[in-house]
């Protein structure tokens, strides 16, 4: 299976079908009145959907086990056919569109096993996902316009004593969303520079401005410090978002004082100084994060 570890569970959605053809008229005729010998054909495939939804993980190699929290199983009854439609929900780090799809060939399997010995000539056909909400999918958008700077505070580095690898892991993390970033600076941790920084972004045209180093606890991390004066507005759900997300990789991250804010309608965000941590920050909100800027254009959602 693939490396989900990184993703934020939301809420995820599937509609998958599946189409039962039969041959002749009187295989419809025997469904609807509940004549077939085997059983209520559509309560019984019902119920087999039901379980396969939950087995999909059992049945597909590379699906992950995933929490179902809504399956629904509904039939639309033609003249020679009956559409299968499933819809599945969940709160989870991947999608559910193989369990739609696994479910909806369950149902229209154990309908066909109940009307093979009536109808010999049944088959099933178009097993297809019919729509998929949830997940980055769904925040797919042009960033290409967006303008990006990304500044390492760090007293070593700046004095060539290391190598940043910080501020390279957040600019691939950018530029996989077509963002371009037009600047990146090494300085010291020193809170005049810090902000003369942030002034020198806005004077730029900056939309998203992005610091990482100076957000622990030792005695010359002072990245926040400097920063908040200077911020319009501080955005403490993003602050939130970045520390939960870490937490529940990394104990430490309790302790990290990672800033989100505006400065105008640029946004500014103070990330941890590891190479982990500042990943893992950008991780836990892009792409979401990019809904701030419409916002701040003065659009209304």
């Amino acid at each position: 299976m693939i490396n989900i570890t990184h993703k934020s569970s939301t809420l995820r959605k599937a509609i998958a079908q599946a189409i039962v053809c039969v041959s002749k008229p009187e295989t419809i005729l025997a469904v609807k009145n509940r004549t077939v010998p085997k059983g209520d054909v559509l309560e019984m495939a019902k119920t087999a959907g039901l379980f396969a939804a939950k087995r999909t993980a059992d049945m597909i190699p590379d699906c992950h086990p995933l929490p179902i929290e809504f399956t629904a199983v509904s039939y639309e009854i033609g003249e020679m056919e009956i559409q299968v439609v499933v819809e599945i929900h969940t709160i989870y780090k991947t999608g559910v569109e193989v369990e739609a799809m696994h479910a909806a060939s369950v149902v229209a399997l154990t309908m066909y096993d109940m009307l093979k010995p009536i109808d010999k000539g049944i088959s099933i056909q178009h097993i297809k996902l019919l729509e998929k909400r949830g997940g980055k999918s769904d925040q797919k958008s042009d960033f290409s316009k967006l303008k990006a700077a990304v500044v390492v505070c760090s007293d070593s580095i700046s004095q060539g004593k290391g190598e940043d690898k910080s501020g390279k892991v957040i600019i691939g993390k950018l530029e996989s969303f077509g963002v371009q970033v037009l600047n990146y600076v090494v300085i010291p941790d020193d809170s005049d520079q810090i902000q003369n920084a942030a002034h020198d972004a806005v004077a730029q045209g900056i939309d998203i401005l992005i610091y990482t180093g100076g957000t622990g606890l030792s005695p010359r991390d002072i990245t926040p410090e400097s920063l908040l004066p200077i911020l319009t507005r501080r955005v403490p759900g993003i602050e939130e978002a970045i520390r939960s997300y870490g937490q529940q990789r990394v104990p430490t991250a309790m302790m990290s004082r990672s800033v989100a804010g505006t400065i105008g309608k640029m946004l500014v965000l103070a990330l941890p100084g590891s190479t982990a941590g500042a990943g893992e920050s950008m991780d836990a909100v892009f792409p979401a994060v990019f809904h701030v800027f419409p916002v701040l254009a003065g659009a209304r959602h």
